[in-house]
């Protein structure tokens, strides 16, 4: 079981290491961890390059969980009884929010894990859906604070795993790293929270002009030729 454990925590964080925000920030001639928060997160995209951008990477990231999971499930393993097919996909997703926080050809440099999170929620159980889309976006509409939505639903997944699988504290402990990684990975917006100094949703960031040349430039040879 720790070998299979090993692969689907490989196999995430290799999925995970793909930055859709990065990419999408990219290909729009922006390096978007230059701007906002620093991270190359949904969010982030979302205030750096605008509503599209932030779609499509927030659909990305959730995919880039959902695919290695279900290839773990039904590829990889497909024999499995259900339970250990469960831990495995926690696993996976697991890895894959690593990737996405700490990719290795970024430096370390990532995102936050929010969405990958929440596509290793989905993937796990789809059931999950409904209660989590109420929360967050009830959260986000009523006090238009993203990370206090993502932090509840870092706080929903243990709690559903818990109740759903009563008595394996095997999984409860993996689905609270998931808890652990987002309160460590938003520990400056807790603390903007608390002190009622975080950004709130719609808020927008200047893109330099002068930055955005150098990006084509790099695009062309490699190199800035500021």
């Amino acid at each position: 079981m720790l070998l299979r454990i090993i692969i689907c925590i490989v196999l995430g964080y290799a999925f995970g290491c793909i930055s859709t925000g990065y990419l999408i920030g990219k290909a729009n001639h922006v390096d978007i961890r230059r701007y906002g928060s620093g991270n190359a997160g949904t969010t982030n995209a979302l205030r750096t390059l605008g509503w599209k951008a932030g779609a499509l990477t927030l659909i990305g990231d959730i995919l880039k969980a959902v695919i290695p999971i279900l290839a773990v499930r039904y590829l990889l393993f497909p024999d499995m009884e259900y339970e250990r097919s469960q831990l495995l996909v926690l696993y996976t997703g697991l890895g894959v929010v690593l990737g996405h926080n700490y990719p290795v050809w970024l430096h370390f440099k990532g995102g936050k894990g929010i969405a990958a999170t929440g596509g290793a929620m989905l993937a796990f159980d789809i059931r999950i859906f409904p209660i989590a889309a109420v929360l967050f976006l009830g959260a986000v509409g009523i006090t238009r604070y993203v990370s206090l939505g993502s932090l509840l639903l870092a706080v929903l997944f243990p709690c559903w795993v818990g109740f759903t699988n009563p008595g394996d504290f095997h999984m409860l402990a993996v689905s609270l790293l998931y808890t652990v990684s987002a309160f460590y990975m938003h520990r400056t917006n807790i603390r903007r929270l608390l002190n009622g100094t975080e950004n709130k949703l719609g808020q927008r960031v200047k893109i330099s002009s002068k930055d955005t040349e150098q990006e084509n430039n790099k695009g062309k040879d490699g190199t800035s030729k500021s």
